[in-house]
């Protein structure tokens, strides 16, 4: 393998061992030429997929895009990278095993929501976003509504509710109000 820092052809494999979810060997490598220390991993992969893009141009698969696609929804995101590296893996291997050597993008992105939608709300509406090209609120509202269906019974957490303000001597107490907004000019 090259060396990624100064080109040298040859490096010494350190160290391997299987990745956390056993779908990668990972290696660490040293260049023998300028001492730089990298890592690579090495997974299978079943077949060659093409995707099959709107504008009908056929690309090959890449799996580092699918990773950096679902990195940027989670950006400052708390999501242990551990399930996001079976998110991506999972969709790869999904892909690879459907019988077809050209999948669509559209059946990509539609993993990748799938898969968002169980692992974070707010990735989920981020990809959401760009992969359905929204255009006005009313776009969000309507994939929120999706969200809000979903999530209908579920207990919820004591910050989420409404507080109330401790009402001055002489009130009752309520829920505070709120200024109306400004109207631009």
């Amino acid at each position: 393998m090259r060396c990624p820092f100064c080109g040298g052809p040859d490096t010494q494999v350190k160290d391997s061992r299987p990745s956390e979810d056993s779908s990668a060997i990972r290696r660490r490598r040293v260049c023998p030429d300028c001492g730089g220390r990298f890592t690579t991993f090495e997974r299978v992969q079943l077949r060659e997929l093409v995707v099959l893009k709107r504008s009908g141009k056929r690309v090959p698969f890449d799996r580092d895009k699918l990773q950096r696609s679902i990195d940027v929804a989670l950006r400052k995101r708390t999501v242990d990278p551990e399930r996001v590296e079976r998110l991506v893996s999972g969709i790869t291997r999904r892909l690879e095993s459907g019988g077809e050597g050209e999948v669509t993008s559209e059946a990509i992105g539609e993993a990748v929501m799938e898969g968002l939608k169980g692992l974070d709300d707010v990735a989920y509406v981020r990809f959401a976003s760009v992969y359905k090209n929204f255009r006005e609120a009313q776009d969000f509202q309507d994939l929120l509504g999706t969200l809000g269906d979903r999530l209908e019974g579920e207990p919820t957490l004591p910050q989420e509710e409404e507080q109330a303000a401790p009402a001055p001597p002489g009130e009752e107490a309520g829920p505070r109000r709120r200024r109306p907004a400004r109207k631009s000019a």
